[in-house]
């Protein structure tokens, strides 16, 4: 930690200090509270169950990479440092073509060995942002990683007293060491769930050996398409001469539409492709596309639909080679060459979203099919019924205010990090976090009857201009574990919503100008009020 910290006086520059790698260098460093915020909701939904920290390197580049894509699928963070015999995991993970940076999982935090402290760094914060651990407190800070954050550490190559002194304080997290070399065991269960220290597991082995040691329920989704599927490859990027396929972006239409029919109208599971596939055209091609998912169900309404349209997005998104960006008739795909040559086509597509509609959201809807258009006359159907479907929901949405509606929704998905904070959900008022509106939580409730989305009845209004309801209150008292007895939903200096630190913005009084600003989360600079966003997350969140 005292060598990291020097070389950060010394060399300021000596880590790009942001979430992905440059031309010329690769090392990224420690992560900063943008950063560590912004990958923090990933530790509450499940997505991102642990991380793996490698030190070394593999015998070969594609060993590499088969080690780092299996620690994908599995919806593991990669942070990487140190050299075996001159070679690095991270550098190996370039020479084989895989896109690294935080956006993919794959985290080259530094070249030497000193650079695990980031990791072991990671932890900590964890423990003390959202588990409300002390500093100094190592017991607590042991039971909470043992517990909520599950890591373990994999030396890949000959392990010297300085790596098995990093391995050693790593045990005082609770993660245990999987080595691909005869090191001495530590088996017994004591500090850690299980084992402490296993050795000499073959490389097509160690990443499944390392899941069942940790203890780790790793859920991986079973899609059935040629190439790998998770949430890990939702920041990938497909660019240049890496294209074999682009639909909308400006350059064809491509619009995607869910909608309702009857359940004779629908075979479940059926997916057609209406128009070339990617094995009838060559790169670099461009189509126009129309995806049309029909669902049919006892439970379905016109107003899940929207809810399933926008999970397209990163449904498609999680295929690795897969690039989409947008939602309705403003989206955009590529498909990469190495998607297709691994056998993926745009049937694949429609086989994602069958299976994964059924995952996520199949106490909604009985059955879906699926059809794909690339041909421009069907598309420009299509794509004029889908937009007359969207006028209709927006002025349906758009009418809606918090005075039609008698039932708002909770939302405390986010209490494992803030026990406290309760959002309250209204149709002029979304989520802090951005992702969640009433719509949303509506049909999350219809999904999950018991899950952290429930009905609040407004009940008596107590105060229409700050917006304030006992109903609201007697429930946010319960659900805060009685120590918030109110708030209000329209008031910026009177008894506010409680947030936590990821909130989408903050808005903050100025007194000396009589105003009000707002800055959102990605902005990096100072604001107006003296205090960047990092430093007012600090202040405003928690709960």
């Amino acid at each position: 930690e005292i060598i990291e910290a020097i070389r950060y006086l010394e060399s300021p520059n000596f880590y790009t200090k942001q979430e992905d790698p440059l031309p010329n260098n690769i090392w990224l460093g420690a992560a900063d509270d943008v950063i560590f915020r912004k990958r923090g909701v990933e530790f509450v939904d499940g997505t991102a169950p642990g991380f793996a920290a490698i030190a070394g390197a593999a015998p070969t580049p594609e060993i590499a990479k088969k080690i780092a894509i299996e620690l994908q699928e599995k919806n593991l963070y990669i942070f990487m440092c140190a050299e075996h015999e001159g070679r690095r995991f991270s550098e190996q993970l370039v020479e084989a073509g895989v896109q690294i940076g935080w956006p993919t999982r794959l985290v080259s935090f530094g070249p030497d060995i000193t650079a695990a402290v980031f990791a072991m760094g990671f932890a900590c914060r964890v423990a003390m942002a959202f588990g409300g651990i002390k500093p100094g407190d190592f017991r607590k800070n042991l039971i909470y990683n043992k517990d909520r954050t599950f890591a373990f550490v994999m030396p890949l190559g000959f392990v010297s007293d300085e790596w098995y002194a990093n391995a050693a304080g790593a045990i005082n997290w609770g993660f245990p060491t999987i080595a691909d070399t005869p090191i001495p065991e530590i088996l017994p269960t004591g500090i850690c769930t299980y084992e402490h220290v296993v050795s000499n597991i073959p490389h097509d082995q160690i990443v499944q050996r390392a899941v069942e040691v940790r203890g780790l329920k790793v859920q991986v989704a079973n899609v059935p398409i040629p190439v790998s599927y998770g949430p890990a490859f939702e920041g990938e990027r497909v660019r240049g001469e890496d294209i074999y396929l682009e639909c909308g972006g400006g350059r064809t239409h491509a619009v995607e539409w869910v909608t309702s029919k009857n359940m004779d109208e629908v075979e479940d599971g059926r997916v057609d492709v209406i128009g070339p596939d990617l094995d009838q055209i060559k790169p670099p091609a461009q189509l126009p596309l129309a995806i049309v998912a029909e669902v049919a169900g006892r439970q379905m309404q016109e107003d899940f639909e929207p809810i399933l349209e926008r999970q397209i997005h990163h449904l498609i998104n999680y295929a690795q080679g897969i690039m989409h960006i947008g939602q309705r008739d403003i989206a955009w795909l590529r498909v990469g060459k190495g998607a297709v040559e691994k056998g993926f086509k745009l049937a694949h597509l429609g086989k994602i979203l069958y299976a994964k509609f059924h995952q996520d959201f199949g106490a909604i809807f009985d059955k879906v099919q699926v059809k794909i258009y690339t041909e421009k006359e069907k598309v420009d159907q299509m794509l004029q019924q889908a937009r007359d479907v969207y006028r209709k929901r927006d002025a349906r949405i758009e009418g809606m205010t918090d005075e039609t509606t008698d039932i708002f929704y909770s939302c405390t998905l986010c209490q494992s990090f803030a026990p406290n904070h309760v959002c309250v959900i209204s149709p002029e008022r979304t989520g802090l976090c951005g992702a969640y509106n009433w719509m949303d939580c509506k049909a999350s409730f219809e999904i999950n009857p018991t899950g952290p989305n429930q009905p609040v009845q407004k009940g008596e209004i107590l105060d229409p201009k700050l917006g304030q309801w006992k109903g609201v209150n007697d429930f946010v008292f319960k659900a805060s574990r009685q120590k918030i007895d109110h708030y209000n939903f329209y008031s910026l200096v009177y008894d506010p919503m409680t947030t936590r630190g990821c909130c989408e913005c903050i808005a903050a009084i100025l007194p000396l100008t009589n105003g009000v600003m707002t800055v959102n989360r990605d902005y990096m600079g100072m604001t107006p009020c003296g205090m960047k966003f990092t430093t007012l997350a600090g202040s405003v969140g928690g709960g």
